[in-house]
């Protein structure tokens, strides 16, 4: 919390579908966590970190206290919390003389999350990833389907690829049969014969072990992905459990002592998540 939101991180984390021009109102300053391009410089409470932008601080400072009018700051408004784009250093000075409000020209974009200004970036990842689980569940009722609540990630985006893979399957399903099958009948289908499988192999090789902080959902995404490239190089059929121990021992061989490489090999197994084929 010692540092100032980065607003682009928080603007891709939450992907605000529209933007509206609100014109120049009073806000309060308690309210304003963060900042374009400038939140390196500044720590959480907008006091300067580096020794030049004092300089300026105190210029601004002193024009306040001659009276002279500065312009309004100009914030995006993103989640009920606010973003310098451009005044800085004034937010900086009035919340340092204990300014309870700031006139401010704000810009605003739509978010579905609401934020708490003493949330950092990673309880904004949290929060989506909640939001995005809730909607899955209530779009495709999902707990009453499959009889279980048992999808959870670690990273955000993640259930738009699990809705993609039951579609797949959907569509391998759809193959060898006279009528096509309805979305909620795909899903059970899923979940029984691919999902619930991998996960009990994902637990039965302990590959979680190997990486604190993801989930079992995670790793079913990244290990079909795995899967799908076995099956791909050996022309034909791959036992699920032979490919977690495949998978598991891939890991193993290049980690050498170093999670972060270990990630690196996760991340790049990830990126062909879509390839996968979807029933057993």
């Amino acid at each position: 919390m010692s540092d100032l939101m980065p607003f682009d991180q928080a603007k891709e984390l939450l992907k605000p579908r529209a933007e509206t021009y609100r014109g120049v109102t009073a806000v309060p300053i308690d309210r304003i966590v963060g900042s374009e391009g400038r939140y390196r410089d500044f720590n959480r409470f907008f006091f300067p970190k580096k020794e030049h932008l004092k300089a300026r601080w105190t210029t601004i400072d002193e024009l306040q206290y001659k009276d002279v009018s500065l312009p309004p700051v100009v914030l995006y408004e993103m989640g009920g919390v606010f973003f310098v784009r451009d005044g800085n250093h004034r937010v900086s000075v009035a919340r340092a003389k204990k300014q309870e409000f700031i006139d401010a020209e704000v810009i605003s974009l739509h978010s579905e999350i609401q934020l708490d200004p003493e949330m950092t970036i990673e309880d904004i990842k949290k929060a989506v990833i909640e939001y995005e689980k809730k909607q899955f569940y209530r779009e495709t009722n999902y707990p009453n389907i499959v009889g279980a609540d048992d999808l959870n990630f670690s990273e955000p985006g993640r259930f738009d690829s699990i809705k993609e893979h039951v579609l797949v399957h959907k569509y391998f399903l759809n193959q060898h049969l006279p009528e096509e099958i309805p979305f909620h009948i795909a899903l059970y289908s899923w979940h029984d014969n691919v999902y619930q499988p991998i996960s009990q192999s994902i637990e039965a090789e302990n590959i979680l072990s190997l990486f604190p902080g993801r989930t079992v959902s995670d790793l079913y995404l990244f290990l079909v992905a795995h899967w799908d490239e076995l099956k791909r190089k050996s022309g034909g059929y791959v036992a699920i459990d032979e490919a977690a121990e495949s998978f598991k021992n891939e890991i193993k061989r290049n980690r050498n002592s170093s999670f972060e490489h270990a990630c690196r090999i996760f991340g790049s197994i990830s990126k062909k998540v879509e390839n996968f084929i979807a029933k057993l």
